[in-house]
């Protein structure tokens, strides 16, 4: 009768929850990073404030978030927009932060290609954004989709959110 007690029930159901919430974690972080490379004083930087908000919200450490922002100089990390074309000719937008931007680019562009999608030439795509002052992204011309082309942006959607390197995906689609 291994495997019935109520402690491995528990400890199987709190690995997924914790698993899930590292990643939620990590990818926080990396935003507060990201941000804090500008600026790292929250009272001159709106990015960063929004970032650390955000991982308050979701329970993040204090701790966890003041190393963050005094571990910006010592690891060399890049932000990135890569822009791509989804299914139906949905535009894409994504927000990375990355140690190894080649890695990243190839790891994205084989997600684009597995959900019928495709990574595009660098300024194809942001013109059809506008940045909102919080560092994110709105449709300038949302278009509407069928509900078939919208559930498959849906799925694309998803892949890149759960992307270690990816903070943010936008799209025009509505």
């Amino acid at each position: 009768m291994s495997g019935h007690s109520k402690w491995a029930q528990i400890k199987h159901k709190k690995g997924i929850t914790d698993k899930k919430r590292g990643q939620l974690f990590s990818k926080l972080l990396k935003a507060i990073r990201a941000a804090a490379r500008t600026e790292p004083n929250p009272d001159f930087n709106p990015r960063l404030r929004t970032a650390i908000e955000t991982a308050k919200a979701a329970s993040v450490p204090m701790d966890n978030i003041r190393r963050a922002i005094e571990g910006v100089e010592s690891k060399n990390m890049e932000e990135l927009t890569v822009e791509g074309y989804g299914p139906g000719g949905v535009a894409f937008l994504v927000s990375a932060v990355t140690d190894n931007r080649n890695r990243t680019i190839a790891e994205l562009r084989k997600i684009f290609g597995d959900r019928e999608g495709k990574v595009a030439e660098p300024g194809s795509v942001l013109w059809a954004f506008e940045q909102s002052k919080d560092g994110g992204f709105t449709p300038k011309f949302p278009t509407k989709v069928d509900p078939v082309i919208k559930e498959k942006v849906s799925a694309l959607e998803g892949d890149l959110g759960e992307h270690d390197d990816v903070i943010a995906v936008f799209t025009n689609a509505v």
